[in-house]
């Protein structure tokens, strides 16, 4: 594998990389006194103004009932509300609570400056090639996470038929 101008493996570097953003994640949720599944949920949530719980369980992967359950905790916590969809009165979308988001945002503050100051090292033109990354590798994550969702369902139907026979 290729050595980037840095001197380092390729792949240590991005394991590294990787490890430092989830470990990231993890401490955020903590500091806000979420489970990471609700943290990422809330973070769906606000990215996209609202979202449906069918959206939202399709997102995070969980079942119907776990995303019926984790909408409840983030209620209770006051970080999301159920409002009624103005297009389908039938259909429920779970939206940030504004305020709420405003102490996640002092969570997430020391992950914004360490990330400014490291961004403040390029230029205008690497910065759009590092965001043209990011706006793909995005993707292509979520497309990873679902082939692993995917070779695991058949792992987890066997576990709860076990689980139903004992």
């Amino acid at each position: 594998m290729a050595t980037p101008s840095g001197g380092g493996d390729e792949q240590v570097i991005f394991r590294q990389y990787l490890d430092a953003v989830g470990l990231q994640g993890l401490a955020g949720a903590e500091a806000a006194g979420m489970h990471t599944s609700e943290w990422y949920a809330l973070s769906l949530i606000a990215l996209e103004g609202g979202l449906t719980s069918g959206e939202l369980a399709t997102r995070t992967g969980l079942t119907t009932g776990a995303t019926t359950r984790l909408i409840d905790r983030l209620e209770r916590a006051g970080y999301a509300r159920r409002t009624a969809d103005p297009s389908d009165r039938r259909r429920v979308i779970v939206e940030p609570v504004p305020d709420a988001l405003a102490g996640i945002e002092e969570v997430v503050a020391p992950a914004r400056r360490h990330i400014a100051e490291v961004l403040s090292r390029y230029t205008p033109e690497q910065r759009r090639l590092l965001f043209d990354y990011f706006e793909h590798a995005a993707p292509a994550f979520r497309a990873a996470t679902e082939e692993i969702r995917k070779a695991m369902a058949p792992r987890r139907r066997k576990a709860a038929r076990a689980k139903d026979d004992h």
